[in-house]
Parts: structure tokens; C-alpha cells; sequence
């Protein structure tokens, strides 16, 4: 072994031993290396390119409630693997990983507290737990989150982010469609606003259920939003589909959403809606 290969070795060694290796992000929107605290700082938004990577409740809640206001809601009981499921593994194993994972019971997250001023239940999906996917938990935990702000005379708000419906539960999963229409329902009948925003991705049944049905329809800039893949769509039709399809761009100029807004800008715009949209309740 020559003496430049040894000292190559050696500096290949002091550079993984000193290196953490969580310390570089690389973006998935332009590819660069970002320094993991830089993007934290910018709200998991990259300083070159504003791509909006995906975050999980803990961060989303942070950002947006008043600081020391925020209360987490219980997540609902449920059964859980009703149809006792097995593929190439059992669906009860899935559940556990998801959890140790993720620290999180399911999907769908609640949480009460302030935004600008104004009373708010916000629920966060998380895409990090089995794609985001909507089964029993998420449907009552959806209910759970529009009957604390009918309680609380609060709008509630929703952070989607999905695969769509989860195929471990069969059919219980789809019946969580109406279940949530319902709910909204409820919402309106006590006069009380109904928001969504829509982040990376969210698609199939949840696309086609709660996600589409805001009074107002937020989206975070550059989201994948679909209710089924673009390959077959494209199969489908015997057409080559733009290049921007099925982003919130898209979806913004052909009328489907109302804006597309920041991430540092979302807690300002919900608190100006919510004052809209609740005046009798701030009054």
C-alpha cells in the first residue's frame, strides 16, 4: 500500500468518526447538502430552492401556536387490526414500528391552543407514520378533533398529508370517508369554520374525503396533491400530462384551492382567517 492510499484511509477514518451523521440534509427539491440546524431554523424549508420538506406534528405545532399555549389532545381508542391483517408482515408488527418510530399512537395528531390570539384545534397527519394513511384511529381522532373545537367555539383546522386509505383495515378504512363528512357537517351546523391545509402529498381517499372540503382551502407551496397516481391517469387516458400536474400550483391556477401560502407565513394567514371567518366568537 502505497503512502498516499494510507493517509487517504486515515483521513476517510478521522472523517467518519468526527462526523455526526445527521449534521447534512440533502434537499429534495434542488439537491443540495444543507446544514440539518440552518433548515430547522428556516421551518424545514430550503434556504436555496424553498422547497418545503415534510415535518411531523412536534414541528408543525411549534410553529404555529402562540408560545406555552398549546395542549395536545388524547388520541382516541380504537380497535386496532379489526381484520387481523397479515401480508409480508403481520399488520399488528406494522403499528409498532410506526409507533417506536414515530412516538406518535397514529396518523392524525390534536391539539388546542392559540394562534395570534385566536382560539384554534389544529390536526397534523403525519406521512412518517405508514404513509399518513387513513384508518380507524385517524377517523376518530378526526371526529375527536371537530367535537374539541365545537366545545372550545374554535375553527378547526387540518395539516393533510397522505397516501390515502389504509388497505390493513379493508373497508372500516373507506367508511371513515362519510364518517368525516359528517363531522364537518356538525362543524357548520355550530357555525364554526372548517380550514384545510393541504402539505406533501396528500392524495387517494383523504384527497377525496376531508382534504377537499375546507371552507378554505390552503396549500404549502410545491405539494404533490392527486387522487391517484400520475402513471395512471396517464395509462388511462393515452395522454402525456403536464409537467406541473397535480401540484399546488396547478391546482391554484385551475381553481381548486383558494392560495398557497409559505410556511412562515401560515400562522399570520390563519389568524387573519380565523378573525374573518369567528368574529362573533373573538367579539
Amino acid at each position: 500500500m502505497s503512502w498516499l492510499s494510507s493517509v487517504r484511509n486515515a483521513l476517510s477514518l478521522v472523517s467518519k468518526r468526527e462526523t455526526p451523521d445527521n449534521l447534512w440534509h440533502k434537499c429534495k427539491g434542488c439537491g443540495q447538502m444543507v446544514f440539518t440546524k440552518e433548515l430547522a431554523d428556516n421551518l424545514h424549508v430550503c434556504p436555496h430552492c424553498q422547497h418545503h420538506e415534510r415535518i411531523g406534528p412536534k414541528e408543525r405545532f411549534a410553529q404555529l401556536f402562540d408560545a406555552g399555549s398549546m395542549q395536545q389532545l388524547p388520541a382516541p381508542k380504537v380497535t386496532e387490526d379489526p381484520l387481523k391483517f397479515r401480508d409480508s408482515k403481520r399488520y399488528a408488527d406494522r403499528l409498532r414500528a410506526a409507533r417506536a418510530a414515530t412516538n406518535e399512537s397514529d396518523a392524525l395528531v390534536n391539539a388546542r391552543g392559540l394562534i395570534g390570539g385566536y382560539r384554534a384545534v389544529v390536526g397534523v397527519q403525519d406521512f412518517a407514520f405508514m404513509g399518513g394513511s387513513m384508518g380507524l384511529a385517524v377517523g376518530e381522532a378526526f371526529v375527536a378533533g371537530v367535537e374539541a373545537a365545537i366545545a372550545d367555539k374554535a375553527p378547526y383546522i387540518i395539516f393533510t398529508a397522505s397516501g390515502g386509505a389504509r388497505m390493513q383495515e379493508g373497508i372500516l378504512s373507506l367508511m371513515q370517508m362519510p364518517r368525516s363528512t359528517v363531522a364537518i357537517q356538525m362543524l357548520h351546523d355550530a357555525g364554526l369554520p372548517y380550514i384545510v391545509v393541504l402539505t406533501d402529498p396528500t392524495s387517494g381517499g383523504v384527497m377525496a374525503a376531508y382534504a377537499m372540503l375546507g371552507d378554505v382551502q390552503i396549500a404549502e407551496p410545491g405539494a404533490t396533491l392527486a387522487f391517484t397516481g400520475r402513471r395512471v391517469i396517464e395509462n388511462t387516458i393515452r395522454e402525456k400530462l403536464p409537467d406541473d400536474f397535480q401540484t399546488s400550483e396547478y391546482l391554484l391556477a385551475h381553481g381548486m384551492i383558494d392560495m398557497i401560502t409559505p410556511r412562515r407565513e401560515l400562522p399570520e394567514t390563519l389568524a387573519r382567517l380565523i378573525g374573518y371567518l369567528c368574529a362573533k366568537q373573538a367579539a
